[in-house]
């Protein structure tokens, strides 16, 4: 369980580091709110992380907006290159250099 666990911490910090703060920072709150019996305090956490939330599917909708959907990468280069083909390097069989 706790290699799931920072598997998927990892993942969320890699994508998105500031959603993956304030989350993390609002799962504090209302963990400590909540144990502590501080009901302020884990109201803050829980919207500071529906906050969060909220935050990551805005960027994921404005993301797909603005990216064509059917559009295919251009092929910069012909599928057969003009230019022959590199020679294979082959390693010598020299001696090591001696030491003194």
């Amino acid at each position: 369980m706790n290699v799931l666990w920072s598997r998927f911490l990892r993942s969320i910090y890699r994508k998105e580091p500031i959603v993956g703060f304030v989350a993390t920072v609002g799962v504090v709150d209302a963990a400590i709110g909540g144990l502590s019996g501080h009901w302020s305090l884990l109201a803050v956490g829980l919207g500071t992380v529906g906050t969060a939330i909220a935050l990551r599917l805005w960027q994921v909708q404005r993301r797909s907006a603005t990216e064509p959907v059917g559009d295919h990468p251009a092929h910069i280069l012909p599928p057969q290159s003009s230019r022959p083909s590199l020679p294979t390097l082959t390693a010598s069989k020299k001696s090591p250099p001696r030491g003194l």
